[in-house]
């Protein structure tokens, strides 16, 4: 009892520590730069998380059953670049659907690998990293431009002062936080990370819900690269690289364990803020992006250290 509650406490202690140090991040880029505040800046800070958040969502998914997914990053560019491409003989909608659905299919492929014949999820998902990279090369070795203006409405428009593709995160975040703590299967998923044998014996599907979480991130992923090809115009087969980065960290960040069955989605959510303001910052200091990767690195390392005793439990 003594124990549970010092590991309670410890919990607080570093989630609060994680709730200080985006505050201090606030005020430090509200004093020192003139831009920060600015709408411009605010409203492109938004449009930057998009991509990190979706992607974010898909992993915790995967992470709460004890797995992970590096091939968000391919699948991101592989969705973007058909969707880009298709728009030019087909609805944009239809186009954005397929690409999208291609992502739900490179899902579905890991999961079954996972799910049904039990192969490591980082050897899978590394696999299809480079899989789907290729694929995505196949598909076009240059980068594809849309032809219809209308392809860029989603990534560009917005409605009042928030962008459409922050509005549709936004919902996707709470589809999910229902779909975890007030279904079923929801449930399932956590407990499948926690004891996979004991949810087998009490009944569960557990396959079958690993490879629905394997799904839901290539579907995050697939909308997240649609949107992103949208927002910039151009859709590229490079695009993507060290993406599967982000979205770990704005897990761990957020609470989530790497051995599964803890994590939340409000959890991850201040983890993708907490990382869009940090980048945002370092920007705005004109800091070289790959010391932000560096910083990103060193940041899972000390969260993951951080958080060494709730793992433990």
């Amino acid at each position: 009892m003594i124990v549970q509650r010092l590991r309670d406490d410890r919990s607080l202690l570093i989630n609060g520590s994680f709730v200080v140090a985006f505050v201090v991040l606030l005020i430090v880029a509200a004093t020192t730069t003139d831009s920060f505040m600015t709408d411009d800046n605010i409203t492109n800070l938004m449009k930057q998380s998009v991509t990190t958040g979706l992607l974010a969502l898909g992993m915790l998914m995967v992470i709460l059953t004890g797995g992970i997914d590096l091939s968000v990053g391919s699948v991101v560019a592989l969705a973007g670049i058909m969707a880009a491409g298709l728009s030019a003989d087909l609805p944009i909608p239809l186009a954005m659907a397929i690409g999208v659905a291609a992502g739900v299919a490179c899902g579905f492929v890991n999961g079954m690998l996972v799910a049904r014949f039990r192969l490591a999820p980082f050897v899978v998902t590394l696999a299809a990293l480079t899989t789907i990279r290729g694929l995505a090369y196949v598909y076009s070795e240059t980068p594809v431009t849309p032809t219809d203006i209308g392809f860029l409405w989603i990534g560009t428009e917005s409605i009042g002062p928030f962008p459409v593709a922050t509005l549709i995160v936004v919902a996707v975040f709470a589809l999910a936080w229902v779909f975890l703590t007030r279904t079923g299967a929801g449930r399932a998923i956590i407990a499948i990370g926690g004891n996979r044998e004991a949810v087998r014996l009490a009944g569960v599907n557990v396959p079958r819900h690993i490879l629905v979480t394997y799904m839901i991130s290539g579907f995050l992923a697939g909308l997240a690269g649609v949107i992103l090809a949208s927002r910039v115009g151009i859709a590229q087969p490079s695009v993507g690289v060290a993406f599967e980065l982000n979205a770990i960290a704005a897990c761990v960040i957020g609470g989530a364990s790497l051995a599964g069955g803890r994590g939340s989605v409000l959890g991850t959510l201040g983890g993708v803020v907490l990382l869009a303001l940090i980048d945002n910052l370092l920007t705005l200091y004109d800091v070289q992006s790959y010391w932000q990767q560096v910083l990103k690195g060193l940041i899972i390392v000390a969260v993951v250290l951080a958080r060494r005793t709730e793992d433990e439990r």
